[in-house]
């Protein structure tokens, strides 16, 4: 009768709440943490053999990524801008490469890579 549980409901208002409330600063955290988490799924669905499914969530993470590079302001800095460019290419690469070759290493450096991005960009909020 229903296809979504009530939790499943719930979780995507009280996300979609936090999405129209936040500040641009906050947006960019909320993505980096739903591609954390859609890297981690995967992972775990690697491990459990659940092929498809980890297809699915590396895709989903390779969009985030590719939100977050298109957000770029490169006329702020560009230099700066360029290396996260790069960085974020790079990323999307690996994620593919991972997907393809069913690789929980790429998996791993991809979330270490965000992670380190994350605690720094969550570093500068006070300064936003």
């Amino acid at each position: 009768m229903y296809t979504e549980s009530a939790a499943q409901t719930y979780q995507k208002l009280d996300v979609a709440s936090r999405v129209e409330s936040a500040s641009p600063h906050r947006l960019i955290q909320l993505m980096m943490e739903r591609a954390l988490a859609k890297i981690g799924l995967a992972r775990t669905q690697l491990q459990e053999g659940r092929i498809e499914e980890k297809g699915s969530n590396i895709s989903d993470a390779i969009s985030i990524i590719n939100g977050l590079q298109a957000s770029l302001n490169h006329k702020a800095d560009a230099r700066l801008s360029e290396n996260f460019d790069a960085l974020y290419e790079y990323m999307m690469r690996s994620l593919l490469e991972a997907n393809l070759k069913n690789d929980d290493g790429k998996l791993g450096e991809v979330a270490g890579l965000l992670r380190e991005l994350k605690e720094a960009w969550d570093a500068i909020a006070d300064e936003v």
